[in-house]
């Protein structure tokens, strides 16, 4: 086994002991007294309606997608924010290119009815 390894190593098993032992630590200083009252969930004093489980519309996990994607999209523009001078306009037709790609996709989520919360 190379030398160069075991710095690699030690730091693993710091990084995976030191979040074990604070948990465990915390553990046995922390006060406990769970009682019914206490492990209800806060609801600013009113009684929970209902059971927190509910379910939620497929609307929402396809809004929730298209946040994610049109998030992503300005972390691939970042880069070429960056490189701006140097890409001249072969940068600026990748990124009209890429961009006209993402209006299509938004145009055709909005058709699609993914965008409409009625």
């Amino acid at each position: 086994m190379p030398s160069g390894y075991i710095p690699i190593f030690i730091f693993l098993a710091i990084a995976i002991a030191f979040p074990v032992v604070l948990i465990v630590l915390a553990k046995l200083v922390r006060p406990s007294s769970p009682f019914a009252t206490k492990l209800e969930a806060y609801e600013c004093g009113i009684k929970a309606a209902s059971d927190s489980r509910g379910r939620y519309t497929v609307r929402f996990y396809i809004v929730a997608i298209l946040f994610v994607i049109f998030d992503v999209e300005t972390i691939f523009l970042f880069p070429w924010a960056v490189r701006y001078k140097t890409l001249g306009w072969f940068g600026v037709a990748e990124v009209v290119v890429f961009l006209a790609i993402l209006v299509v996709g938004y145009i055709w989520a909005y058709k699609k009815g993914a965008l409409d919360w009625v």
